[in-house]
């Protein structure tokens, strides 16, 4: 076929305006249907990990990914995550779908996981509970429930920093998203006042956004007793608090005291909304395992409100993934594995909190004029540093060290093996 006569074939009528035997002059003015579409920007923590990839230099560091690793700087599986792989390929269990609300096992152990075996909200029929993708899947469910039922207010009220995906999911769900403060940069800890000045100017029905532990990605938490103020303030402003607690036992190595502002607010009365996830607590990252739950005030409520999650959750993914969720139901509802995964998940808390410790100590050990206190007063995976950016660029440059340019640093790539060489470049930079 000669090349004309092909060129007639590809693009019928538009070969009129092309040059004889020329395809390419077609290929200009066949216009693309995603030739609007505008290159994103990367995302931040994915540049990071690529640029420490191509560093040669053998004493670089990674302490911008927000993933646990042991004292050798390896991806750590629990030893009872481990156990109940071996119960689950023992039980012989077929890959059915889970129903749209999960797996009822998993479901009622995240509610008496977040709550206590003893609350009343459980015990009353209070929470509805289901399955998520994550936390990241969790809090989407809560967002277009939300955007769907909740008519007091659309602002949902984030503390600033926070997360960085919590914006962009509230926002694609049609929610409005405003700030409160909450981190001081100039102690490296929580804003009480300030957070309690902008609680206290919110319009009733607003949603507030909680960390409810290891705020990400400061690590700042409030005290137990800056909890009940904020709580009794909320109450009184007849505020809607929205949790996210993505860290309950990884961030002080005890699930109870983890959980203190969430029951406590339920203690209170209040009505609130809570995310969890599994990632970090059973290191089951990939396996995207969490729930949500709204407490309700009735459970006949309670069952109207299920019933509108699960027409949410039908349409955006049917029904979510078995395997992580079997693995966390058989870990929690198992009392020999949950007892050993307590143990598991202070220790991965402890190394945390040692290399905190290790850290500033060495500052101090090295002589540094600067008050690093603040490492060991903020809890979980990461650390506002209050490294500036500049400081941040020449860690970089100067000595391989790979982190975000707030500051912000994962702690559980500092080792026992490299914590000294990043406290010298620290020191270095800061002087």
């Amino acid at each position: 076929m000669a090349l004309s006569q092909s060129c007639r074939v590809l693009t019928g009528k538009s070969l009129l305006n092309a040059s004889s035997g020329s395809c390419s002059v077609l290929a200009k003015h066949a216009a693309s249907s995603w030739s609007n579409v505008e290159m994103g920007p990367p995302d931040v923590i994915l540049g990071i990990t690529e640029a420490y990839k191509k560093d040669s230099n053998p004493k670089k560091l990674n302490l911008g990914v927000g993933a646990y690793r042991d004292d050798s700087g390896k991806p750590y599986i629990l030893p009872t995550v481990r156990k109940a792989e071996k119960i689950i390929f023992e039980s012989n269990l077929d890959h059915e779908y889970a129903g749209i609300t999960g797996i009822p096992d998993f479901c009622s152990a995240s509610a008496k996981l977040a709550f206590g075996d003893n609350s009343h909200a459980i015990g009353n029929k209070l929470n509805a509970t289901v399955q998520g993708i994550s936390g990241t899947g969790s809090l989407r469910i809560g967002a277009n429930f939300f955007s769907a039922w909740y008519q007091k207010s659309k602002d949902f009220y984030l503390p600033q920093p926070t997360w960085g995906n919590h914006t962009p999911i509230f926002k694609h769900a049609g929610l409005n998203t405003k700030s409160y403060r909450y981190y001081d940069p100039a102690t490296c800890g929580f804003d009480f006042k300030g957070a309690m000045e902008d609680i206290s100017k919110m319009p009733e029905g607003s949603v507030v956004v909680l960390h409810a532990c290891a705020h990400n990605p400061t690590g700042v938490d409030p005290r137990p007793e800056q909890w009940k103020e904020i709580c009794q303030l909320i109450k009184n402003k007849k505020l809607y608090p929205f949790f996210d607690m993505a860290y309950q036992g990884f961030a002080s190595g005890d699930i109870d005291k983890d959980a203190f502002a969430v029951r406590h607010f339920i203690k209170e009365g209040l009505e609130l909304s809570l995310c969890q996830s599994y990632a970090k607590n059973m290191g089951l990252y990939g396996e995207r395992a969490g729930a949500f739950t709204v407490v309700c005030n009735s459970a006949e409520e309670q069952e109207r409100v299920m019933s509108q999650i699960k027409i949410i959750i039908r349409p955006m993914y049917s029904n979510p993934p078995v395997h992580g969720a079997r693995l966390v139901s058989t870990i929690l509802n198992n009392p020999e594995l949950r007892s050993e995964w307590l143990v598991d998940v202070k220790g991965m808390a402890d190394r945390i909190i040692s290399m905190r410790t290790k850290l500033r100590d060495h500052l101090s050990y090295l002589g540094s004029s600067r008050n690093w206190q603040h490492i060991t007063d903020q809890i979980g995976m990461f650390c506002f540093t209050g490294l500036k950016p500049d400081q941040v660029e020449r860690l970089t440059k100067e000595y391989s060290i790979y982190l975000t340019k707030d500051g912000r640093i994962s702690v559980a790539g500092i080792t026992s093996g490299n914590v000294e060489y990043l406290g010298d470049a620290i020191h270095e930079v800061t002087k």
